[in-house]
C-alpha cells in the first residue's frame, strides 16, 4: 500500500545528483497534473455544447486518449522517489539493518530491468510512428479528428528514461547503506512511524498558520 516516507539530504554526490533529479521529476509531475485539469474543462466544454447546442466536442475521446500517458505516467517517477507509490509492505516493514536493504536493493534491481526493457519497447513504438515525410510527422493518427499519435507513444519513453535514473539511484543509496550497514541513508525513501507521521502533519499546520 502506499504510505508516508522521507529521503534524507547530505552533501555526499548521491544527494546531489538526487536534488538535481528531483526538479525533473516535479515537472514531470506537474504536466502531468496540468492534463488532468484540462481533461476536466474539456469534459464540462464537451456536456454543456451537448446539452445547450445539440452538438458535443468533436474529438473529445481522441484527445483523452492523447493524454492518458501524460495523466498515467508522467509523475511515476516523483511517487517512486517518495516512496509514495502503491507497495506490498507487510514484509518489508518487519525488517530492519542489512536484510531490508538487501531487498530494497534486489526490488529496486528487478524494477530497473523491467523499466529499461519497457523503454526500449516503448522508444520503438514511438520511432514506428514518427515519419517526418509524413503529414505531421505521423505515420498513424486518431480516428476521429485525426490527431497525430506519436507526441503521446514519446511521452512514455521520457517519462520511462527519467525513472531510469531514479532507480539508479536509489540502488546506489541501497547498495551503500548495505554495505555501510546505515541506519538512515539518504537518496532512498525511508519509511515513518505513526508518530513521526503525526509530527510531519503537526508542523505543515503550524506552518500554515
Amino acid at each position: 500500500m502506499a504510505g508516508s516516507a522521507a529521503v534524507l539530504e547530505d552533501s555526499s554526490l548521491l544527494s546531489k545528483l538526487d536534488r538535481m533529479l528531483l526538479p525533473i521529476e516535479r515537472f514531470c509531475a506537474l504536466l502531468s497534473g496540468l492534463a488532468i485539469f484540462s481533461l476536466m474543462f474539456l469534459a464540462a466544454y464537451s456536456v454543456i455544447a451537448r446539452k445547450f447546442f445539440g452538438s458535443p466536442m468533436m474529438g473529445y475521446v481522441d484527445y483523452i486518449e492523447a493524454a492518458m500517458p501524460i495523466i498515467a505516467i508522467m509523475g511515476v517517477s516523483y511517487v517512486q522517489r517518495d516512496g509514495t507509490h502503491i507497495r506490498m509492505d507487510m514484509l518489508v516493514a518487519a525488517l530492519k539493518g542489512r536484510m531490508l536493504w538487501l531487498f530494497e536493493l534486489l526490488s529496486v534491481l528487478l524494477i530497473l530491468v523491467l523499466i529499461v526493457a519497457l523503454t526500449y519497447g516503448a522508444w520503438a513504438h514511438f520511432d514506428r510512428s514518427f515519419d517526418c515525410a509524413s503529414p505531421w510527422c505521423s505515420r498513424d493518427s486518431s480516428i476521429d479528428v485525426g490527431l497525430p499519435i506519436w507526441p503521446s507513444k514519446l511521452v512514455v519513453p521520457i517519462a520511462f528514461a527519467v525513472l531510469v535514473l531514479r532507480l539508479v539511484l536509489q540502488a546506489w543509496g541501497y547498495a551503500r547503506a548495505l554495505v555501510l550497514n546505515l541506519e538512515n541513508p539518504v537518496a532512498v525513501p525511508l519509511n515513518l512511524t505513526i508518530a513521526e507521521q503525526a509530527k510531519i502533519e503537526a508542523d505543515a499546520l503550524e506552518g500554515a498558520d
